[in-house]
């Protein structure tokens, strides 16, 4: 089974966090499914490295990186991930959709309303305790 690492942004602009949701994917159980921004690891990145060159390269955004907020290990069906969060600071809205549909600006009492990703919903409860 493959195994990834990742890193994910919790991006916070005037107290409201970003949320983007995936489109079409090879993983049926991923399609359309809401998640914080972020991706792999790649040889030789350091986690916060990874995270500011995937939100550039995702949504053209330039963020600040603040502090570690959880740790997530989750079995897919067809592969593992370790997912580290990240919260994050934005001082703009003004991004680019590169590989999402849709990006949302709410504040984090309406982050369950959305249909997460089963990475990131543990990260949904951490921000709502």
């Amino acid at each position: 089974m493959k195994y990834y690492k990742v890193v994910a942004a919790v991006i916070e602009n005037e107290g409201e966090i970003l949320c983007v949701r995936k489109g079409d994917h090879p993983f049926y159980y991923l399609r359309y499914k809401f998640e914080f921004p972020g991706g792999k690891i790649e040889d030789g990145e350091r986690e916060e490295e990874a995270l500011l060159r995937e939100i550039e390269e995702e949504l053209l955004l330039a963020i600040s990186i603040d502090h570690k907020i959880a740790i997530v290990n989750h079995q897919y069906e067809d592969f593992m991930i370790t997912l580290t969060a990240f919260k994050c600071y934005a001082s703009s809205r003004s991004l680019t959709l590169t590989e999402h549909l849709e990006a949302l600006w709410l504040p984090t009492s309406k982050l369950r309303t959305l249909d997460w990703a089963g990475a990131d919903q543990p990260i949904v409860q951490c921000l709502l305790q």
